[in-house]
């Protein structure tokens, strides 16, 4: 395997029926994508599951596998996370990204200063949230993942412009 960066992209959720039938939770945009990703990967690169035949399911796909023959041997996989090497995604569009490509790059405020690195993206219910951490050290922080937060991405160059909203203060009694 490459040094490609490996990209969480489903995980499994147990045997479906008696016949050795696997449900896959998928976290792309097409579960049906799952089919031609090729042998979905272990977080350590090694072989986790090879989707043979799939047909999509409410939360993913229904489907066969080359590494299961029976309903338990595919309820023991419960859990597994799956992933692809980066390079195996499409390209996304211009006014697109892949979250995962901001993971580890610089974050700068409007003057250029570095101010801290990305070290992960978190969707706790509203927007995505790029959690930073800090140059100086410290506790990490958390910068929404909006137009007016993040006003340029330079990927290519590895850094993002953030700018810190201001703070809010509590109001005055009316």
């Amino acid at each position: 395997m490459t040094s490609d960066k490996l990209i969480l992209v489903a995980q499994v959720a147990g045997g479906f029926g008696v016949k050795g039938e696997v449900r896959v939770t998928a976290y792309t945009a097409d579960p049906m994508a799952l089919m031609g990703y090729g042998p979905l990967l272990r977080a350590d690169g090694s072989v986790g599951l090879t989707l043979n035949s799939a047909r999509p399911d409410k939360n993913g796909v229904v489907g066969r596998a080359k590494e299961i023959a029976t309903k338990e041997e595919a309820d023991a996989l419960r859990g597994l996370k799956l992933h692809i090497p980066r390079s195996r995604l499409p390209e996304p569009d211009e006014d697109e990204v892949y979250l995962s490509d901001l993971i580890g790059v610089e974050a700068r405020d409007p003057s250029g200063a570095v101010i801290g690195r990305v070290k992960s993206v978190q969707n706790f219910g509203a927007d995505d949230m790029l959690e930073i951490a800090p140059s100086e050290g410290g506790p990490t922080w958390y910068l929404p993942f909006t137009k007016d937060a993040v006003p340029e991405l330079h990927l290519a160059d590895g850094w993002v412009l953030a700018v810190r909203p201001t703070e809010i203060g509590e109001r005055e009694p009316e």
